[in-house]
């Protein structure tokens, strides 16, 4: 009789941690790919922002160069040459 009433008190009772372990790992896997996404989101912001960058800076220096060939300071091959070796960068 007292075997029935021991296993009848801990099995649910093992059951219960059995289900915290299992919520709290399910828990911790949810928490751990959000964190996964949200660094490939800064990720791909951070890369995007680069390009931005990137490319602003490219078209400065080609109206820079091309104010330069306006203005006469430069030839045509050079300006040529130079928005060539801008590009090609």
């Amino acid at each position: 009789m007292e075997k029935i009433i021991f296993l009848g008190l801990t099995i649910p009772i093992l059951a219960f941690v059995l289900y915290l372990g299992a919520t709290a790992i399910m828990k911790g896997f949810s928490a751990k790919n959000a964190n996964k996404s949200n660094d490939n989101d800064d990720y791909n912001y951070q890369e995007k922002q680069n390009f931005i960058d990137e490319n602003d800076n490219l078209s400065d220096e080609l109206s820079k160069l091309n104010k330069l060939y306006n203005d006469g300071v430069l030839t045509k091959e050079e300006f040529e040459k130079a928005k060539k070796k801008i590009l090609d960068k």
